[in-house]
């Protein structure tokens, strides 16, 4: 598995960000919960981290939270975070890919399922509502498992899909936001806290989306410049993670607040030629 910042349509986000887009947006939203829920715990903050989403091992010494794929088991005596790729597929022939879903679930064009080329992974359709509930059933199936296995958050992936240049616009903020709350409301009725994966345009959405804390991949790095933002909606309660020298060093700016690690693109484990794990 390998991190999965995506390269983004700015020309999209530009109208995304607008103030106006975004207020009109947190207006039609109300609260993401409704009705008595289990409570949830939030990560500590600035608390040591580790991105383990490639492969699970013994978090380094003094790491308090860690990162895992929902078919990991959490680290014991840690907090623990469950990675689900909740708005595209697995790739082809893993389990979850497209041969996985119905065939009307996956966004399509003339020539068939559209694919995040970056990561071979079909886009989920999330055009409709009904399509959303159905979507939603089957990955909130993950998320019991998470848990189950006694995960203390889940991370949503692929949040910002709507970006994407092959989306072209089929896919709205709007789609999106709808869906995670179907997400987030069913992760806190388990008793679950929800992280915003990236999509640092709607993190002033966040509280209204059901998203308790944010995950941000290579907000420090100069093209994005991205992390005070994050800071801006969600305070403290924010992990950064970071792929070069140059974002790690600007993620730092803010090493006394929040979580700040960086990791190798493909998140390898220790042992492997390419692991790489620096913190501030």
């Amino acid at each position: 598995m390998r991190s999965r910042r995506r390269t983004r349509n700015r020309s999209i986000l530009a109208g995304v960000v607008a103030a106006t887009t975004l207020g009109a947006v947190a207006a039609t939203l109300g609260p993401a919960t409704a009705g008595a829920a289990p409570a949830v715990s939030l990560p500590p903050v600035n608390a040591p981290f580790d991105y383990q989403i490639g492969g699970a091992y013994t978090p380094p010494a003094g790491v308090k939270v860690v990162s895992r794929d929902v078919k990991a088991s959490p680290a014991a005596g840690l907090y623990n975070i469950c990675y689900v790729n909740a708005f595209q597929t697995q790739q082809e022939g893993d389990v979850g890919g497209p041969q996985d879903w119905d065939s009307d679930l996956l966004l399509s064009d003339s020539g068939g399922p559209i694919v995040d080329p970056d990561w071979d992974e079909v886009i989920l359709d999330i055009t409709t509502d009904a399509k959303r509930q159905r979507i939603a059933a089957k990955i909130n199936g993950l998320i019991d498992q998470c848990a189950s296995k006694g995960f203390n958050a889940v991370e949503l992936d692929n949040y910002d899909t709507y970006t994407r240049d092959v989306v072209e616009g089929r896919i709205t903020a709007d789609h999106a936001q709808s869906y995670i709350r179907l997400l987030s409301q069913h992760g806190h009725a388990k008793g679950l806290a929800v992280a915003q994966k990236n999509t640092v345009e709607l993190a002033g959405n966040h509280k209204a989306n059901g998203l308790d804390f944010a995950i941000a991949e290579e907000c420090g790095d100069p093209r994005w410049n991205e992390c005070s933002d994050y800071i801006a909606a969600f305070g403290n309660n924010a992990i950064f993670i970071e792929y070069t020298s140059a974002g790690l060093k600007n993620a730092c700016a803010y090493g006394d607040r929040v979580s700040v690690v960086r990791r190798d693109v493909d998140v390898s484990t220790p042992g492997s030629g390419g692991y790489v794990r620096q913190t501030c």
